[in-house]
């Protein structure tokens, strides 16, 4: 570096520093302003850090295991039978395995629950069987122990299973003699030859399996039996891929689609061609994401939105403080200071304010993301990685800077055209020296206010949009009443429960235990519960319906219940009767079907005594007779319409794993330990696990509707918080500016009627361009939010209509407000001289 380049480079600096020093003086002598200033921005730059840190961990970190740009999950799809995500057979994994190229690596599992016994109290723990590639494919390394080796994939190796970190600590108080040990798992013992990272986990979001808790505790080897390739029914497996290096998701897709192809054509009975059969190949991060990807970036740009409102706020005010200060860039000009000189030093003020805010905005963001993660519903994915990081920090910081010049720019611009000669005359306060301040001078705080009331109106008709969804949704029947219910999880599992009497007995035992209770009225059991991720369906056949073309099979949710599950739900019976204790293994088979599968299947005919059977039409499962017709209820979630079920008695299909529901005339919340105890007197080795009231299921199933609304409602009222400053900012400084203009009107005539319709009628215009503007963004942006709607349109009249009298009826009272106090300026002291 040559001396004058270093010469050059010091002045800069030195340059550099007096205008920070300048300009930290300049705020010194103006905390209000300062501090409004800084606080805004901190608001809008902290909100976009928060929402910024949460899509950086969802959408662009990728997830932690090996090659995961390459990991793809498969589906098994069939949209003409309306199945648009289903699990695999063994049969499907072994085509998929031995005819696709496009595949380094593909694994196979399946989760369920297992009851760990005989050591402390029995607990309900979430395993997962799995090919000895899995864990390798994924990356993971044990700590201790081993993985599993390839020849535990076939039958006939002992029993073993790899810990899980949280599981070794959890359980086993992390005990470093437990490798080679046994666990006992539905009453089988299993060596312990492995103990996982605690870095490593397969959660729900990843591994969706179709039973099982959302975490996996347990991994265990899952050996396949020798017909595995011929065996097409209980598609029950997940499978998971490595794509090959320069292999495309899109390519891979054509392959397996000629794959399907070819399925269909060689089974028909198994795949009709009505079904449509398909394999779905779909990245993991995007499976990990799933639904959350379009609200978040909603957010995104919701807090986007406030963050430029925030930034037009700050330049009204920076405007405003600018005509105050036109005496000393005046006389600073008059001492040699350019014009590049000026702008630069007011863009230091700029730059230094907004990095202020942003240090400001990242404490705020760290409690938000606190607040999200202690209040957040916990089906966000990777919730537990969300943080402030350094990709966070470095959005912060340009972030800041962007937003410094943003607002900074204009009222530089506009104090570095000075005029020297009219600045340094000795005027009235209450002159602008620059003409009537109704006039065009002030268009650029007008646009300001304009852009801030358009951009609050698409915040707050999508906030609107969403809190009208979420009431129409707390409105919806779902056809049981979940008020007073308590549900929780129970399995059989080991020898004593082998044979079906001794399952069914217990059953009936633990529901005459828990009916003798005095508050419980009623008491049955379900497998699966409504609005749970676990469900159940399989093809039918109707005794004497001729099948559509192409039709082999109808599909149909099948539900197995217990005891007195109907009563304690209240899901009402329209016609014919209850299951009772003539429905058992000796007697013809029987189901209750709901109101919308007997309109659909019979919708002339009285469902009573027809006839339905497991299987397509080459079936030859014994025919099950229809007795009674319940009411439709919402299985999966309150927005979601559930297809034609019907209802199995457990005496007839007997379940070891079921959901016990109990209605209580007390608070079905306390009573966890009665309940506790009356099941433990039936088989004190049976652990209850899931344990929640159905209001708290019905909550859970709200939870991500829920906490959108509340995020971007809370954006929306930050944004009319920050436009009705602003549009007040405006009028009282056109007021505070406009005192001599205002007495010469008045004392030429003009009454206080006059002035006070003259300062509502520029605020108002300001207004109805705003919210004109904001409607035409609003209709064409809300658009992208009609997934997220339930019952209301994207472009909703009346929500359309209430916010914008709503920011009409707020524009109002800031505009009235200074006019007021213009309306009573004496016009003698207004025209008084300095």
């Amino acid at each position: 570096m040559t001396g004058a380049r270093r010469v050059t480079i010091s002045s800069a600096v030195n340059s550099l520093l007096q205008d920070i020093r300048y300009a930290v003086r300049a705020f010194l002598k103006n905390p209000g302003f300062t501090c409004v200033v800084i606080l805004s921005l901190a608001i809008g730059i902290g909100a976009n850090t928060a929402i910024f840190s949460i899509a950086n961990a969802l959408l662009l970190h990728p997830l932690p295991y090996k090659d995961s740009s390459r990991l793809t999950i498969l589906w098994n799809r069939s949209p003409g039978l309306g199945i648009t995500q289903d699990w695999f057979s063994t049969a499907q994994y072994f085509d998929i395995k031995s005819t696709h190229d496009g595949f380094d690596q593909l694994a196979i599992a399946i989760g369920g629950n297992f009851n760990l016994t005989g050591q402390g109290d029995p607990e309900r723990v979430g395993a997962i069987r799995i090919s000895s590639n899995l864990l390798p494919m994924l990356g993971a390394q044990p700590i201790a122990g081993r993985l599993f080796l390839s020849a535990e994939d076939s039958p006939g190796r002992a029993a073993t299973a790899i810990l899980t970190y949280g599981m070794w600590t959890r359980h086993y108080g992390s005990d470093p003699q437990m490798l080679g040990k046994s666990i006992i798992l539905n009453g089988l013992p299993y060596e312990v030859v492995g103990i996982l990272p605690k870095t490593f986990s397969l959660p729900r979001e990843v591994l969706p399996i179709l039973y099982g808790t959302d975490r996996a505790d347990i991994f265990i080897p899952l050996p396949l039996a020798p017909n595995a390739a011929e065996i097409r029914n209980h598609e029950d497996y997940n499978i998971l891929g490595t794509l090959k290096r320069g292999v495309s998701v899109a390519s891979a897709q054509a392959e397996m689609d000629a794959l399907t192809a070819r399925l269909r054509r060689e089974h028909p009975t198994v795949y009709p061609p009505n079904g449509g059969l398909t394999f779905g190949i779909v990245p993991l991060l995007e499976q990990v994401v799933g639904d959350a990807r379009r609200p978040l970036v909603i957010l995104l740009a919701a807090v986007g939105f406030v963050l430029l409102i925030a930034c037009a706020n700050v330049a009204n005010l920076q405007l405003s403080r600018a005509v105050a200060r036109q005496k000393e860039i005046a006389i600073r000009t008059a001492l040699g200071a350019g014009r590049a000189r000026i702008v630069r030093q007011l863009l230091t003020e700029s730059i230094s304010l907004a990095l202020c805010g942003g240090a400001l905005g990242i404490l705020l963001s760290a409690w938000a993301i606190q607040w999200i993660r202690v209040l957040g519903p916990k089906s966000i994915p990777r919730l537990a990685e969300i943080g402030i990081n350094t990709e966070a920090l470095l959005f912060t910081l340009l972030l800041s800077l962007f937003s410094g010049v943003l607002f900074g720019l204009a009222p530089a611009l506009r104090m570095g055209r000075v005029d020297l000669h009219s600045s340094l005359k000795t005027e009235s306060r209450g002159s602008a020296g620059t003409g009537s301040v109704w006039g065009r001078g002030n268009n650029l705080r007008g646009l300001l206010v304009i852009s801030e009331l358009a951009l609050s109106v698409v915040l707050l008709i999508g906030a609107g949009l969403l809190i009208r969804s979420f009431a129409r949704l707390q409105n919806v029947q779902p056809g049981f009443n979940p008020k007073d219910v308590l549900t929780y999880e129970l399995t059989m599992t080991g020898k004593k429960y082998a044979d079906k009497p001794t399952t069914l007995n217990t059953y009936r035992q633990l529901f005459e235990n828990l009916e003798r209770l005095p508050s419980v009225t009623a008491a049955g059991a379900v497998s699966p519960i409504p609005l749970s991720e676990t469900f159940a369906w399989g093809p039918i056949t109707v005794e004497g319906r001729t099948p559509l073309a192409g039709e082999n099979f109808i599909n149909a949710d099948q539900r197995i219940v217990a005891g007195h599950y109907f009563q304690a739900m209240e899901i009402p019976l329209l016609r014919g009767r209850f299951f009772d204790d003539h429905d058992n293994l000796t007697n013809p088979q029987v189901a209750i079907v709901d109101e919308y599968m007997a309109q659909q299947l019979w919708p002339n005919a009285d469902p009573i005594g027809k006839r339905v059977r497991n299987g397509g039409l080459d079936s030859t499962s014994p025919w099950i007779t229809v007795v009674g017709v319940v009411g439709r209820i919402r299985q999966y979630a309150l927005d979601t319409e559930s297809r034609i079920a019907f209802y199995l008695p457990q005496t007839q299909y007997v379940t070891r794993g079921m959901n016990v529901v109990l209605r209580s005339s007390t608070d079905p919340a306390s009573m966890t330990g009665v309940v506790t105890t009356a099941t433990h007197a039936v088989d004190s080795d049976l652990p209850l696990y899931d344990v929640r009231t159905m209001a708290q299921r019905v909550e859970i199933s709200l939870a991500r509707r829920r906490f959108a609304m509340l995020l971007l409602g809370l954006f929306a009222g930050l944004a009319l918080a920050l436009a009705t400053i602003g549009i007040y900012g405006v009028m009282a400084y056109l007021v505070n500016q406009g005192t001599r203009e205002i007495g010469i009107r008045m004392a030429l005539g003009a009454t206080q009627h006059n002035i006070l319709n003259l300062i509502v009628r520029k605020g108002m215009a300001l207004a109805l361009g705003g919210v004109l503007i904001g409607l035409a963004a609003a209709f064409a942006l809300t658009r992208l939010m009609r997934t997220l709607l339930f019952g209301v349109n994207s472009s909703d009249p009346a929500t359309f209509l209430a916010i914008a009298l709503l920011l009409a009826g707020v524009a109002f009272l800031a505009s009235y407000i200074p006019a007021r106090r213009a309306a009573r300026i004496d016009p003698m002291i207004s025209l008084r001289s300095e």
